[in-house]
């Protein structure tokens, strides 16, 4: 194997791992937000809805602590800062798991 070939096969890893990486924040974005609608009461379609919006939240900003903020404060009273990450964590697990087994 070239110089070359090594490279090019360290870039397509590189590539693949952070797709992945992405791929798994985004749904672990979107299992937290499906989670917080529920405890804010909402269910089919608003739910879904909160979760996109959610997860374009998140798109704009770098690592999770805007999302755990949004949260936070749209569950005031309802949830803890604390709670919200470990949610986001258990999310993530969930998220990993999901996208493995595609």
């Amino acid at each position: 194997m070239s110089l070359r070939d090594r490279g090019d096969d360290f870039e397509a890893r590189f590539a693949h791992d952070a797709d992945l990486r992405f791929r798994v924040e985004s749904r672990a974005t979107k299992l937290l937000g499906l989670w917080a609608a529920g405890r804010l009461g909402r269910s089919g379609d608003p739910a879904e809805t909160y979760a996109a919006d959610l997860v374009r939240h998140d798109l704009g900003a770098a690592g999770s602590d805007d999302v755990v903020d949004k949260v936070t404060a749209d569950l005031a009273g309802q949830a803890s800062r604390e709670e919200v990450v470990r949610q986001l964590g258990a999310a993530r697990l969930e998220a990993e798991r999901q996208i493995r087994a595609q």
